[in-house]
Protein backbone atom coordinates (compact mmCIF):
# COMPACT_ATOMS: atom_id res chain seq x y z
CA UNK A 1 0.00 0.00 0.00
CA UNK A 2 2.92 2.20 0.37
CA UNK A 3 3.23 2.20 -3.34
CA UNK A 4 -0.34 3.75 -3.84
CA UNK A 5 -0.22 6.39 -1.46
CA UNK A 6 3.36 7.47 -2.79
CA UNK A 7 1.00 7.65 -6.43
CA UNK A 8 -1.63 10.08 -4.94
CA UNK A 9 0.04 12.42 -4.28
CA UNK A 10 1.39 13.19 -7.73
CA UNK A 11 -1.78 12.03 -9.37
CA UNK A 12 -3.69 14.65 -7.04
CA UNK A 13 -1.06 17.51 -8.18
CA UNK A 14 -1.63 16.36 -12.20
CA UNK A 15 -5.14 16.65 -11.22
CA UNK A 16 -5.25 19.91 -9.72
CA UNK A 17 -2.52 21.46 -12.73
CA UNK A 18 -5.28 19.82 -15.44
CA UNK A 19 -8.17 21.70 -13.45
CA UNK A 20 -5.81 24.92 -13.86
CA UNK A 21 -5.00 24.29 -16.91
CA UNK A 22 -8.89 24.45 -17.58
CA UNK A 23 -9.63 27.72 -15.67
CA UNK A 24 -6.63 29.46 -17.90
CA UNK A 25 -8.72 28.06 -20.95
CA UNK A 26 -11.53 29.06 -19.94
CA UNK A 27 -10.16 32.36 -18.98
CA UNK A 28 -8.57 32.70 -22.37
CA UNK A 29 -11.89 32.19 -24.33
CA UNK A 30 -13.52 34.33 -22.20
CA UNK A 31 -11.16 37.31 -22.62
CA UNK A 32 -10.67 36.50 -26.58
CA UNK A 33 -14.50 37.12 -26.58
CA UNK A 34 -14.50 40.37 -24.68
CA UNK A 35 -11.83 41.65 -26.70
CA UNK A 36 -13.79 40.67 -29.91
CA UNK A 37 -17.03 42.05 -28.99
CA UNK A 38 -14.94 45.41 -28.07
CA UNK A 39 -13.55 45.71 -31.39
CA UNK A 40 -16.78 45.12 -33.35
CA UNK A 41 -17.88 47.69 -30.80
CA UNK A 42 -15.08 49.84 -31.85
CA UNK A 43 -15.14 48.99 -35.56
CA UNK A 44 -18.71 49.87 -35.86
CA UNK A 45 -18.91 52.89 -34.33
CA UNK A 46 -16.09 54.00 -36.07
CA UNK A 47 -17.89 52.86 -39.24
CA UNK A 48 -20.82 55.04 -38.18
CA UNK A 49 -19.04 57.85 -37.08
CA UNK A 50 -16.30 58.10 -39.99
CA UNK A 51 -16.51 55.99 -42.97
CA UNK A 52 -20.58 56.49 -43.44
CA UNK A 53 -20.29 59.90 -43.91
CA UNK A 54 -17.81 59.62 -45.98
CA UNK A 55 -19.23 57.25 -48.25
CA UNK A 56 -21.89 59.57 -48.91
CA UNK A 57 -19.87 62.00 -50.40
CA UNK A 58 -18.23 59.72 -52.55
CA UNK A 59 -21.66 58.78 -53.59
CA UNK A 60 -22.72 62.31 -54.22
CA UNK A 61 -19.39 63.02 -55.82
CA UNK A 62 -20.27 59.55 -58.01
CA UNK A 63 -23.26 60.97 -58.68
CA UNK A 64 -21.88 64.01 -59.89
CA UNK A 65 -19.27 62.51 -62.46
CA UNK A 66 -22.23 60.35 -63.83
CA UNK A 67 -24.25 63.49 -64.62
CA UNK A 68 -21.28 65.45 -66.42
CA UNK A 69 -20.24 62.39 -68.14
CA UNK A 70 -23.90 62.26 -69.52
CA UNK A 71 -24.06 65.84 -70.42
CA UNK A 72 -20.25 65.96 -72.09
CA UNK A 73 -21.02 62.58 -73.88
CA UNK A 74 -24.20 64.53 -75.11
CA UNK A 75 -22.76 67.40 -76.11
CA UNK A 76 -19.80 65.53 -77.66
CA UNK A 77 -22.53 63.81 -79.82
CA UNK A 78 -23.75 67.44 -80.69
CA UNK A 79 -20.79 68.67 -81.88
CA UNK A 80 -19.59 65.86 -83.59
CA UNK A 81 -23.21 65.77 -85.34
CA UNK A 82 -22.11 69.92 -85.98
CA UNK A 83 -18.87 69.20 -87.56
CA UNK A 84 -20.19 66.29 -89.55
CA UNK A 85 -22.71 68.66 -91.02
CA UNK A 86 -20.62 71.60 -91.73
CA UNK A 87 -17.67 69.14 -93.30
CA UNK A 88 -20.43 67.57 -95.60
CA UNK A 89 -21.32 71.94 -96.56
CA UNK A 90 -17.74 72.88 -97.39
CA UNK A 91 -17.37 69.51 -99.60
CA UNK A 92 -20.06 70.63 -101.47
CA UNK A 93 -19.14 74.07 -101.72
CA UNK A 94 -15.98 73.30 -102.76
CA UNK A 95 -17.41 70.72 -105.18
CA UNK A 96 -19.71 73.56 -106.98
CA UNK A 97 -16.47 76.05 -107.11
CA UNK A 98 -14.37 73.95 -108.33
CA UNK A 99 -17.02 72.86 -111.23
CA UNK A 100 -17.34 76.83 -112.12
CA UNK A 101 -13.89 77.31 -111.97
CA UNK A 102 -13.29 74.52 -114.32
CA UNK A 103 -16.27 75.96 -116.56
CA UNK A 104 -14.63 79.43 -116.45
CA UNK A 105 -10.91 78.41 -117.02
CA UNK A 106 -12.44 75.88 -119.83
CA UNK A 107 -14.42 78.75 -121.49
CA UNK A 108 -11.17 80.71 -120.98
CA UNK A 109 -9.32 78.05 -122.97
CA UNK A 110 -10.89 78.02 -125.56
CA UNK A 111 -10.70 81.91 -126.32
CA UNK A 112 -7.17 81.85 -126.05
CA UNK A 113 -6.99 78.76 -128.05
CA UNK A 114 -9.32 80.65 -130.99
CA UNK A 115 -7.24 83.28 -130.47
CA UNK A 116 -4.11 81.67 -130.90
CA UNK A 117 -5.38 80.09 -133.97
CA UNK A 118 -6.78 83.19 -135.50
CA UNK A 119 -3.47 85.01 -134.88
CA UNK A 120 -1.13 81.72 -135.99
CA UNK A 121 -3.58 81.70 -139.53
CA UNK A 122 -3.08 85.72 -139.67
CA UNK A 123 0.74 85.24 -139.62
CA UNK A 124 0.54 81.88 -141.33
CA UNK A 125 -0.71 83.65 -144.34
CA UNK A 126 1.19 86.76 -143.93
CA UNK A 127 4.36 84.67 -144.50
CA UNK A 128 3.12 82.76 -147.55
CA UNK A 129 2.18 86.44 -149.13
Amino acid sequence: MGDLNSLSIPLWIMAVVSVLQALLLIGLGIGGYLVYSRVMTLVNDLEARQIAPLREKVDTILADVKSVTARVSQQTERVDHAISGTIERVDGTAARVRAGVHDRVSQATGVVRGVRAVIMSLLHRESHA
